[in-house]
């Protein structure tokens, strides 16, 4: 099987800034991987680049064994369509760390709205799938509100439930706890565990909690400076790392 996330020698700059060097990684089928780095090593970067949100300088990024934006084509480095993309894209989903609710519509209309129009499913349909995540998240009592009326915690549950609605084999995840009270985080925490122990989507997390990091993830990366300076299994990394930069970045955040 193809890893479900393949990054191929990428390259990502801002002006005369190169965020992310050469980078190679793989995301296997069902695997977590969490990033974990100071501001500013490129973690987020990653996942907007495979979310297409920021464009290749160079390189390519594989989804399910297809090209991302880029593909190979008689030696040359080649741009696809739109269309191609928009495509590939559907496998995706993202929880940002602002959320990014539409205001003016109501909770279920905020998680209907992509099944329906994206993925052209029946109003019912997609209607009864966003009352079953939201159920799942513990918010279906508020479906008809609007996102105003919530809690930091409550809108962040929505947008995980609307990621999901969408049914995405990959799901990243971009400091989803980050703008959060400290007392709301133990519940959009606990609604991820949940959703890492019953589905097999592959994640990509980037996170300044530690324990999530080693509770849910197979696989942790650091990154510095636009580049991974180890990974291995959470224990590995987080109790006992390698890299001296590894072990001044956890001094710094435990």
């Amino acid at each position: 099987m193809p890893p479900v996330i393949r990054f191929e020698d990428v390259v990502k700059r801002f002006g005369d800034t190169t965020v992310l060097s050469d980078l190679n990684f793989d995301v296997a089928p069902g695997e977590r991987v969490t990033l974990i780095g100071p501001s500013g090593s490129g973690k987020t970067t990653i996942l907007r680049l495979v979310m297409t949100l920021e464009h290749l300088t160079e390189g390519y990024i594989w989804i399910d064994g297809k090209p991302l934006t880029h593909d190979r084509r008689d030696g040359n480095r080649v741009q696809l369509k739109q269309k191609e993309v928009a495509e590939t894209r559907k496998q995706i989903g993202m929880v940002f760390q602002h959320f990014n609710l539409f205001p003016n519509m109501s909770v279920i209309d905020n998680v209907t709205e992509a099944p329906v129009h994206v993925l052209g499913r029946g109003k019912e349909e997609a209607r009864e799938r966003a009352l079953a995540l939201l159920d799942q998240v513990g918010l279906k009592d508020r479906a008809d509100e609007h996102p105003s009326r919530l809690s930091g915690g409550q809108k962040q549950r929505v947008a995980i439930a609307r990621a999901l609605a969408m049914d995405p084999k990959i799901l990243l995840l971009d400091e989803v706890t980050s703008a959060l009270d400290p007392e709301l985080v133990g519940d959009v925490l606990g609604v991820l565990r949940d959703v890492a122990e019953s589905t097999d989507i592959s994640m990509l997390i980037v996170t300044h909690e530690m324990q999530f990091a080693r509770d849910v993830s197979h696989k942790v990366m650091m990154f510095d400076g636009g580049q991974i300076l180890e990974q291995g299994a959470p224990a590995d990394i987080l109790s006992n790392p390698s890299h001296d930069r590894t072990r001044k970045f956890l001094d710094s955040v435990l």
